[in-house]
């Protein structure tokens, strides 16, 4: 993992954030926030600017505290109580733990639930830069009624008294909260609401879903993927093309979100750790660079490089002496500082920064030795679509740790890379293009350096409606939140409660861009073009309708599961068949008889005229009898079933007769003998066979 690009987890690391309890520690993992089914009439409320506060905890005698864990007093943010969660020696690791509590969880309604942003922080009594702060939000609700860091800071930094963060055995924490509205995460019809689906999470991949639908929405991309060469042998668990041409396809014609899994074991990819060993930027490249190979020879080829690929100019000009060295070099997406510059085009600037090579750092030019000069970059030409990884995460030396830049960083709805008279071109650039460009798509990492969620800002079409897609739920968006709001940077919260700082408090935006997709103006058409079933290769076409209808066709049995039962009937013909070859110490084996999925309220005796049509049996001459499991767990025909029982429907004869099983009922079919001893069928009413 590059030091500029930020950590590809959804969920905080397993040794860093838990719930104190750990009995409740399966279920929502921060940052993939679910929604409880209900919430209080003041939880739902929509908040336009929301109740925020600090509350600052001064705890004396620290190391003295022989009690396992502390809480403070009662804070009121938002109309709701909290306190502080703290373990002075660890809750069972070598680490300081700390959390944000409901205070009063047990007196709440039944499915109450609120969700908040918050960060905790140590104070550095004596380097205020040096505190420790950590951000993220969670969904609090009766089983996650605590949420924070088990593995805060390590004890021993927080003990050392040199360290600063306890001084006179006093110890200072603080809690910013901002409490946020809750939504209805699952009542969302995504589909329904925007026309579009979403991807699923499988554990640790919203950064991958995040890139896979600015990708997708980039419809010259798609179509080019529809046209990669696949044949109806390809398994798409094993071949790249044909699971991200499955996923498109999912993605344009379903109805509901779609999974990914086919796709990451194309990868290779089949463990959780093997997520966590990439990060976005690694993740595009590797996808181009595999998508790219198979291109070769295709009526695709080349089409990554068309898209994507730039290419600038590393130069070093020496002053004193006639000698210039020049390198090309190719460029898929551009890495920008976000540290010390306020936009866009303060980083492009930084990028074609002149260096001054002199003193000790002279360069050595053939024939000219030790020489003063000049090094720098510039472009030759630009993408028509433009990548741009924001350096949101960086090595803090002074920290020995990574840290994530928080600050402000406007990026502008067009970029205009020809500004001031073409100043990040080379001499040897193409003036006549124009590279003016305009926003598509906006990444988003939300949370610290320990963790996050990743989801995306796109306007597929270009047109002034954003949506924001989110695992599996996208919403429409305005471009307020998908701009500004991801600027990053910090906004003053007035304080609100007695008993505060009375001073106003600044909350860290901790949700902000780290990589952005711009479109050049020029290219629009031809990269915003139209993608139907024509693009699709036929085979491929047959192939994937078929899964969406066997797909549907599931769903939609599962959906009325509840109204219809199995019965298995086995016959004296499944017990000649079985015994001594398939089974040996039962009489039948019951997944191998024939079964009949009926519907619950239709009546036993209507379901006789069923068996009569398949096996050609009379109803008058067919006997069911119940089976009955025996201490060594075999069946054995145990009585016949009585009129009454048979005039009862589906539903209830199974609930009386098969307690112990209610997902079927198994049954043996005795047919009534003739005078010759063959059995009576429908061909023979009344007479013998």
């Amino acid at each position: 993992m590059t030091l500029m690009t930020p950590p590809p987890l959804d969920q905080q690391e397993d040794d860093e954030m838990l719930v104190p309890h750990t009995e409740f520690t399966e279920g929502p993992q921060p940052m993939e926030v679910a929604q409880a089914e209900t919430a209080t009439a003041a939880d739902a409320q929509s908040v336009d600017d929301p109740p925020s506060a600090r509350f600052t905890w001064t705890i004396d005698n620290f190391s003295r505290f022989n009690t396992k864990k502390l809480y403070s007093d009662v804070f009121v943010v938002g109309g709701y109580k909290w306190r502080i969660l703290v373990f002075p020696k660890g809750n069972n690791v070598d680490h300081l733990s700390m959390y944000l509590d409901v205070a009063d969880s047990t007196n709440l309604p039944y499915g109450w639930s609120r969700y908040a942003q918050f960060s905790l922080t140590v104070i550095n009594q004596l380097h205020q830069k040096y505190s420790i702060r950590k951000d993220t939000q969670h969904q609090f609700n009766s089983r996650e009624s605590d949420w924070g860091f088990t593995s805060f800071m390590p004890l021993g930094e927080l003990y050392d008294p040199g360290r600063g963060y306890l001084v006179n055995d006093s110890c200072i924490v603080e809690a910013d909260v901002a409490v946020r509205r809750v939504i209805d995460y699952w009542s969302h019809d995504s589909k329904k609401e925007t026309g579009y689906v979403g991807l699923k999470n499988q554990g640790a991949t919203c950064y991958m879903n995040s890139l896979l639908q600015t990708l997708y929405h980039i419809p010259y991309f798609r179509k080019a993927v529809y046209h990669m060469p696949t044949t109806e042998n390809d398994i798409p668990s094993g071949s790249i093309p044909l699971a991200l041409q499955s996923l498109f396809y999912k993605l344009q014609y379903s109805d509901t979100s779609v999974a990914t899994k086919e796709l990451t074991k194309s990868f290779g990819w089949d463990t959780y750790d093997s997520f966590m060993q990439h990060d976005v930027q690694e993740l595009n490249r590797v996808l181009s660079e595999k998508l790219e190979d198979k291109m070769k020879g295709t009526v695709v080829e080349g089409t990554i490089q068309q898209l994507f690929e730039g290419h600038h100019m590393n130069y070093i000009e020496c002053i004193n002496v006639d000698y210039k060295s020049t390198r090309k070099e190719s460029f898929y997406d551009l890495q920008l500082d976000v540290k010390g510059c306020r936009d866009v085009y303060a980083s492009f600037d930084k990028y074609v920064e002149v260096e001054r090579l002199e003193g000790d750092n002279k360069y050595h030019a053939e024939q000219h030795g030790l020489q003063d000069a000049r090094k720098g970059v510039l472009f030759i030409d630009f993408p028509p679509v433009l990548q741009l990884q924001l350096k949101r995460f960086e090595y803090d030396f002074m920290r020995d740790t990574m840290v994530k830049i928080n600050d402000r960083y406007e990026f502008p709805l067009q970029l205009d890379l020809d500004r001031e008279n073409g100043k990040y071109l080379s001499p040897e650039a193409d003036r006549s293009v124009r590279n003016l460009y305009t926003l598509h798509s906006v990444l988003v990492h939300s949370g610290g350096v320990h963790g996050g969620h990743y989801y995306a800002y796109i306007r597929p079409t270009l047109s002034d409606q954003w949506f924001k897609f989110d695992d599996e739920r996208v919403t429409k968006e305005d471009v307020k939140r998908a701009l500004e709001e991801q600027y990053g940077g910090e906004e003053e919260l007035p304080q609100t409660n007695p008993g505060f700082n009375n001073s106003p408090f600044k909350f860290t935006k901790y949700s902000n861009a780290y990589m952005l997709v711009y479109i050049r103006e020029s290219d629009k058409e031809k990269v915003i073009c139209n993608v139907d079933e024509k693009d699709i290769a036929e085979h491929l076409r047959i192939r994937l309708k078929k899964e969406q209808e066997e797909k549907e066709q599931k769903r939609k049995e599962k959906a009325e599961a509840h109204l219809y039962t199995i019965i298995k009937v086995a016959r004296s013909e499944d017990l000649l068949e079985q015994i001594g070859k398939d089974v040996y110490f039962d009489l039948v084996d019951h997944d191998k008889v024939r079964s009949f999925r009926i519907q619950k309220q239709i009546t036993f005796n209507l379901f006789k005229e069923e068996v009569a049509k398949e096996f050609g049996i009379p109803v008058q001459f067919q006997r069911f009898w119940l089976w009955a499991k025996r201490q060594n767990h075999t069946y054995r025909p145990n009585r016949p079933l009585t009129p009454q029982e048979e005039a009862q429907s589906v539903g209830q004869l199974r609930e009386v007769s098969n307690k112990a099983n209610n997902a079927e009922l198994k049954l043996f079919l005795e047919v009534e003998i003739g005078q010759d001893l063959r059995p009576r069928n429908s061909g023979m009413l009344g007479g013998f066979l």
